[in-house]
């Protein structure tokens, strides 16, 4: 059985890598924050509106603990996800977790070329966004330091290299 969870920092290709690994390896991919859109059929901007950070925290929760569960998966999960309750430390009793390290400048160049809402950079310059990565980052490294194997991910700007961030995602993890 295979279970492969990806966390970091907003931008650092969690979803990009985490669905080519599961379709390299032929196992199913999931995207926490898609599998929490679906199950509440709200969007997460949405649900952050409605209920909040906290709201929003304890159903990713939840959903983290059903989605985590399944078998010969690859699952994405936002990248607060490691940072609340007791999340980080649940998903290394379940699976080979996986950090994929960018700098702030890589992760504010990759969040402006996405087409995703985030709700925690909306409205943000590109001093004020780098500004907040390298202050959140800060933040939160100690929980994604905790993940069983750290990757480091620079530019994925293109199909080649992301596939060479694939490869040394596989040989870090043996498989």
């Amino acid at each position: 059985m295979t279970r492969i969870i990806l966390v970091g920092y907003m931008g650092s290709g969690k979803t990009t890598i985490g669905r080519q690994l599961a379709m390299a390896l032929g196992i199913s991919f999931y995207d926490l924050d898609w599998y929490i859109e679906m199950r509440y059929r709200r969007s997460v901007a949405q649900i952050f509106r409605e209920s909040g950070e906290d709201g929003f925290r304890q159903m990713e929760r939840n959903m983290l603990h059903e989605v985590a569960e399944f078998e010969n998966i690859v699952l994405s999960c936002g990248g607060g996800t490691p940072c609340f309750f007791d999340n980080m430390q649940y998903m290394n009793t379940l699976a080979e977790t996986v950090y994929l390290k960018a700098r702030p400048n890589v992760l504010a160049m990759h969040l402006k070329m996405g087409k995703v809402e985030r709700p925690l950079i909306k409205g943000k310059n590109e001093t004020d966004l780098l500004a907040y990565i390298e202050e959140s980052l800060a933040k939160r490294e100690p929980f994604y330091a905790q993940a069983k194997h750290i990757v480091d991910v620079n530019l994925l700007d293109n199909y080649d290299k992301i596939q060479e961030s694939v490869s040394l995602l596989r040989n870090e993890l043996g498989i």
